[in-house]
């Protein structure tokens, strides 16, 4: 990040626009929305900012900025539209401490100016590092048709009763309180008549000061394989409404960032054959978090309920008559298979697929090796990696043929996706040839569609290892 977003108080400030042609217009229509004081230096000045000048919504100066002119100024627009005359009024301004904005000049400039979309006093602004202004503007757009025109007025009279709001305790009862005031109570008034709003206000908050604060609650909630896109509606309302957010390793810090900001995060990541958080000590977290009144998302990659010590959590919350629920998530073999174009069932090949896992708490898991090593079968093996050589051999020893596809995925759905595609011979030199770091599902009886796979060259690595 480059540019760090901040909102700046304009209330009385100096704010100095260097030129009078289309750029200084551009920037004086968003500056105009603001409280600030603004002198505008041009010889040569456009009949809008005459005009706006005459009506005191700003300061005209009819000729060039000189030495002295930005003092006690807290920003400088140089819009002169010529890059000398801008170079000169931008030492000028910098000299006197003002920070400096040049227009279509990134590299010269302190600041830049996001595109607004503005709901007064709710303002959002959207900065593409003045990368992309055309994406930017897109955005915007798109954002003002999503957010209704009255949530101005639900924000502006909501700040008048903050001071009241007080007579709740700070954290969650205030927020429910708000949540409740926003997405519902607010809402409703409003389309009775803005004269509805406070009296709902007031309303909303004997109604919380009369509630019982939330007892403490867990959320079992499935990150999905990665990609933040695959998040459920569900899932980003309960990291939106959690205090504290227990992750598991493989949760991608773009889907952390979807947590609020004000949440205690904690990281109990695991690995198999290595460093790992006791499971013992994740369900006393669990327990601790939750018998302190806290909202608690126990947040795990894929689903929740795959593989992933579920049960074990839940039992440890219901022994202290903890709430809980789960939220079901999108498992890593669905979005493997998504990514290979192919389907876990097919009429006429396999009428079932089983998911397995590679390891369990005591070593290399063993399975039904026998009904495996059929023909058509197909199975996902989660954690596979370490055991695939325990894996191919018992198959092979129950009758299996030895030119079965394997196709292994490593981190399904994200952008560093990669495909091996292999045989159950070459499975152990094919893995051993791809050097794989990050989490991989491995799929016994499937290859990838050709389409598919011409589709994502780059994400594919044919392994030719020779049959052992």
């Amino acid at each position: 990040m480059d540019h760090f977003p901040i909102f700046l108080s304009t209330d009385t400030a100096r704010i100095i626009v260097s030129g009078g042609g289309d750029a200084a217009l551009a920037k004086l229509r968003l500056l105009m929305k603001s409280r600030a004081k603004i002198t505008v230096f041009a010889a040569e000045a456009a009949p809008e900012i005459a005009q706006w000048h005459e009506a005191g919504r700003l300061t005209l100066v009819s000729r060039a900025m000189d030495y002295g002119d930005a003092v006690c100024a807290k920003l400088f627009y140089g819009a002169n539209e010529d890059a000398a005359e801008d170079a000169r009024t931008a030492h000028l301004a910098r000299s006197c401490g003002a920070l400096i904005n040049i227009v279509d000049n990134l590299e010269d400039s302190q600041f830049i100016t996001p595109a607004i979309v503005d709901r007064d006093p709710v303002t959002i602004a959207i900065g593409t590092e003045g990368a992309a202004p055309v994406l930017a503007r897109a955005i915007k757009a798109d954002l003002e048709e999503r957010l209704p025109q009255s949530l101005g007025t639900l924000a502006r009279i909501g700040k008048t009763f903050r001071k009241a709001s007080y007579a709740l305790p700070f954290g969650r009862p205030r927020r429910d309180f708000w949540r409740a005031f926003y997405f519902n109570a607010g809402p409703k008034a409003v389309a009775e008549g803005e004269e509805r709003v406070l009296p709902a206000l007031k309303d909303l908050l004997d109604t919380h000061l009369n509630t019982q604060a939330r007892e403490g609650h867990v959320a079992f909630v499935g990150g999905g394989p990665g990609d933040p896109e695959l998040l459920t509606l569900k899932a980003r309302r309960a990291l939106d409404e959690a205090d504290v957010v227990i992750y598991d390793r493989l949760i991608t810090p773009e889907i952390l960032e979807l947590a609020r900001r004000e949440a205690t995060m904690i990281d109990v990541g695991k690995e198999g054959f290595g460093p790992h958080t006791p499971q013992e000590h994740i369900n006393a977290l669990l327990v601790e978090h939750a018998q302190t009144g806290a909202q608690v998302v126990r947040l795990k990659s894929g689903d929740a309920t795959v593989f992933g010590r579920l049960d074990e959590e839940i039992d440890a919350v219901d022994a202290h008559n903890i709430g809980w629920h789960i939220v079901p998530g999108i498992t890593s073999a669905s979005a493997a298979v998504a990514s290979i174009g192919q389907s876990l069932t097919r009429r006429g090949r396999n009428a079932s697929v089983r998911f397995l896992t590679g390891h369990d708490t005591r070593g290399f898991a063993d399975h039904d090796w026998k009904t495996l090593a059929q023909e058509n079968e197909v199975a996902a093996i989660y954690m596979g990696k370490k055991s695939a050589r325990f894996i191919q051999g018992r198959l092979l020893m129950h009758g299996a043929d030895r030119h079965t596809p394997v196709t292994l995925i490593e981190n399904a759905s994200r952008p560093d996706q990669r495909i091996i595609c292999t045989t159950l011979d070459a499975l152990p030199a094919a893995l051993e040839a791809a050097d794989m770091s990050g989490p991989a599902l491995t799929f016994l009886g499937l290859a990838p569609r050709a389409a598919a796979a011409a589709a994502a060259p780059l994400h594919q690595e044919l392994a030719n290892a020779q049959s052992v």
